[in-house]
């Protein structure tokens, strides 16, 4: 069994966003909320904007993908509820953030994306609420094609904190799930999916990363056996897998399988080097080889499998020093004592 953990916990550094890249991201997201509230002040003086930063980046599970790219997500909320419908709310916030420097707003259906030149991107989810500190009332979400929609991230947030606490294995299963998802792409759950299912299903093997996530996929990939499913643990409660038809999951279902079956074989594997191609194949090319040695561990466990082998088939003998081998000295009496059973 090759002990990677080393190359897991170096593999989590590599994920991290950078310091330069999460200042820059902190100053743009100060910058728009400046913006924003100008905006409002001089154009809508009865509508004040506030703002709540939500998703990966408050739960600590944001990645920097395969391309050198990240996000943050920063709720503007609107409270009380303007009288006006969702997409007038979100052309507003547009209005507000257009003209930003090195930046280009994206109108999205559920909320305004500025993608900025320097590889991050900002979204801009729009909501109104009618009281401020009601922790029973729900926020609504704006929606470009629809009515407003009840949403809650909040709930999500505390949901994932509690699960993180005194946990911190989860955050970097979580990252690792995402980066797997990042390498393969295309039919892939989202990010937020795989937060979900690994917080539900999460296995612990303490200082091995590496048995953690396969034990995790292999929990995972049971429960999706038996309900094909991955609801949001808050408002409104949604699930994320329903508009996926047969031929995604089948897809999805057999990348899993497929990694399953890779991680298994690396766990298994005693070369660190051949183990670390197997896990490097789904987590991507950020993920660090391992030197071509043997793990130390497996090397003493095949010597103790290789003495028990000889005791048992009568051919070991104990030399003057009390070691046992099968070259010269006593020769020992062979037996099949496995002790109590």
């Amino acid at each position: 069994m090759a002990n990677l953990d080393t190359q897991f916990q170096e593999f989590y550094g590599e994920l991290q966003i950078t310091v330069t890249k999460k200042q820059a991201l902190i100053t743009s997201h100060n910058n728009l909320r400046t913006k924003i509230q100008k905006y409002f002040a001089k154009n809508h003086p009865e509508y004040v904007p506030s703002f709540y930063i939500q998703g990966s980046y408050k739960m600590g599970t944001t990645i920097r993908t395969r391309d050198d790219e990240c996000d943050l997500d920063d709720g503007c909320y609107f409270i009380p509820k303007p009288e006006v419908k969702g997409i007038t709310l979100q052309n507003w916030v547009m209005d507000a953030v257009n003209g930003t420097v090195g930046a280009t707003p994206v109108h999205k259906n559920k909320c305004i994306r500025v993608n900025y030149a320097a590889g991050y991107h900002i979204d801009l989810p729009v909501y109104r609420k009618e009281r401020c500190n009601d922790n029973t009332e729900h926020p609504e979400l704006a929606v470009r094609d629809g009515e407003y929609e009840l949403s809650d991230p909040r709930e999500i947030v505390q949901w994932f904190n509690s699960k993180k606490k005194d946990n911190p294995v989860l955050i970097r299963l979580v990252s690792y799930l995402k980066s797997w998802c990042d390498t393969v792409r295309g039919f892939m759950p989202p990010g937020l999916a795989m937060t979900i299912l690994a917080s539900k299903y999460q296995k612990k093997h303490e200082g091995r990363d590496d048995i953690a996530l396969r034990d995790t996929l292999k929990s995972i990939r049971t429960a999706l056996q038996a309900n094909f499913s991955c609801v949001v643990p808050g408002t409104p409660y949604d699930d994320l897998f329903e508009s996926y038809d047969s031929n995604r999951q089948e897809k999805f279902m057999s990348e899993l399988d497929g990694f399953i079956e890779d991680a298994d074989r690396a766990v298994n594997e005693k070369n660190k080097l051949k183990a670390s191609k197997l896990w490097k194949k789904h987590l991507g090319n950020r993920f660090h080889l391992a030197p071509d040695e043997n793990d130390a561990e497996m090397s003493k466990l095949d010597k103790l499998r290789d003495i028990g082998n000889k005791v048992l088939t009568g051919i070991a003998t104990t030399a003057h020093n009390g070691y046992i081998h099968a070259a010269e000295g006593v020769k020992n009496v062979s037996h099949r004592n496995y002790g109590n059973e």
